[in-house]
């Protein structure tokens, strides 16, 4: 559902819900709990659970495809599904046949729930994702299906009924699971231009009751703990929990408590500086948000970073040229043919998350190198598409970083890292057995899900 050059995700209007439902423990429980139907999670899952992760091979790139995406398995029995990854909204989300009234040409037909899977507007979680919007919301009837309604930046828009299904998942402790989630079943999809799409709906990852971790989090299964390597070359991982994160290394910084950054990802305020020169911009209220491909300064911030690459570059060998990529692009003698041909000309750009903490963003992760040979500038106008004094850390920014959102511990963390291999120190055979099992090959006849919790 990304775009590219559009921020995604961000002013999310939410009239759904969530559910945050049962689980049922696949392979090492699944015979001895068949035909032992149970209300208690304790009886289902280890107690070491929680230090597992779940991880995810990434697929996609900045351009020319413009999202990253991974592959899920949903439903019993089950089928896979690709999903945009966003840590810039709560709700995940896929085109639904239910009936469907308005979907998208996607990768996979449209997901079909069963009848017994909708969640009532009477589910606390789902009370209150409403309030977010309307602090007045009351659910007439508890029998009232949850609808739900999600707004996008650049005018998209998706509508349905949040419902519930079977989520098989393998650890990185060997073991699998199948929690049944909550997500939205999306029958109206709209679209300002559209075209095929790659993915079949969102990955919410943001930190809100409703995101995927959140519920696997209650249910006892991981901890709340989100991270992502973003490879420059294409791909990368996903994964949840906290087993790989690293022991050092990891610039960590709180996450802010702004209300301005309304339960956004955010490290706070930071000053930009332009290689070692400060630029005089402070306070910008920066988010990270992998629904963007691209990065987003506030009008100040842009115009001091345009002035200061301008400068840099009177006397290089790049002229502006036009193209349709990206509003700032320049042209050599010759094609360029990768970013290493022309980052030599540009300068490192950092956010300074007060004394200890600075995100430094490279020539590669800011440039982009077009279909033309051309090379475009991948930070943009944020005012242009409406973000106001926003600053949006996008894909372009975040590539060859492990990225940690910590919501255990309330603080983000971030890492040089050669996103093409997992973690070193965790490269054993449950991990790689996790990470190829969730590629998205878990497409057996599942087990019976147990009762609701």
């Amino acid at each position: 559902m990304e775009k590219k050059g559009k921020v995604m995700m961000m002013w999310v209007l939410f009239l759904g819900l969530v559910l945050s439902s049962c689980c049922f423990s696949g392979c090492f429980a699944a015979e001895q709990n068949r035909n032992k139907q149970t209300k208690s999670t304790t009886a289902l899952f280890p107690l070491d659970r929680i230090g597992s992760s779940v991880v995810f091979p990434i697929r996609g790139n900045v351009y020319p495809d413009g999202y990253y995406y991974v592959a899920l398995t949903i439903g019993n029995p089950p089928k896979p599904y690709f999903l945009d990854i966003d840590t810039g909204s709560d709700l995940t989300w896929l085109q639904c046949d239910a009936p469907c009234v308005r979907c998208n040409k996607a990768p996979h037909p449209p997901f079909r729930p069963n009848k017994n899977s909708l969640v009532s507007c009477s589910e606390p979680i789902c009370a209150a994702l409403h309030v977010m919007d309307d602090d007045n919301y009351k659910c007439e009837d508890p029998h009232d299906q949850c609808d739900y309604e999600v707004e996008y930046a650049d005018q998209a828009l998706s509508l349905g009924v949040l419902v519930r299904d079977a989520f098989p998942l393998r650890f990185t402790n060997g073991s699998i699971v199948i929690p049944r989630l909550g997500f939205g079943c999306g029958y109206d999809q709209h679209v300002p231009n559209p075209t095929a799409s790659k993915t079949d709906g969102v990955l919410g990852l943001g930190n809100g009751d409703s995101s995927i971790v959140s519920q696997l989090r209650k249910l006892g299964l991981t901890r709340n703990v989100i991270g992502h390597c973003i490879s420059g070359r294409g791909g990368g991982f996903l994964f949840f929990g906290d087993a790989l994160v690293p022991s050092s290394g990891v610039v960590w910084t709180p996450m802010s408590r702004s209300s301005s950054a309304d339960k956004h990802y955010s490290p706070g305020p930071a000053e930009l500086v332009y290689g070692t020169k400060p630029t005089g911009v402070k306070g910008l209220l920066v988010i990270f948000d992998t629904g963007s491909t691209y990065t987003y300064f506030n009008l100040q911030a842009y115009q001091a970073l345009i002035s200061s690459v301008r400068k840099d570059l009177t006397k290089m060998p790049l002229k502006v040229v036009d193209d349709n990529a990206l509003p700032v692009c320049w042209k050599g003698t010759k094609p360029f043919k990768s970013i290493q041909d022309v980052k030599k000309y540009f300068t490192p750009v950092t956010l300074s998350f007060g004394k200890k903490a600075r995100f430094v963003i490279p020539p590669e992760a800011y440039l982009i190198i077009t279909s033309n040979g051309n090379v475009c500038l991948g930070i943009l106008n944020g005012s242009e598409v409406g973000l106001e004094n926003l600053n949006i850390i996008g894909d372009i920014s975040l590539q060859d970083l492990l990225v940690i959102y910590d919501n255990e511990k309330q603080q983000i963390g971030w890492a040089p890292k050669d996103c093409n291999r997992l973690p070193k120190d965790r490269d054993d055979e449950d991990l790689f057995q996790a990470y190829t099992t969730n590629m998205g090959i878990l497409t057996e006849q599942l087990p019976p899900a147990n009762e609701e919790l």
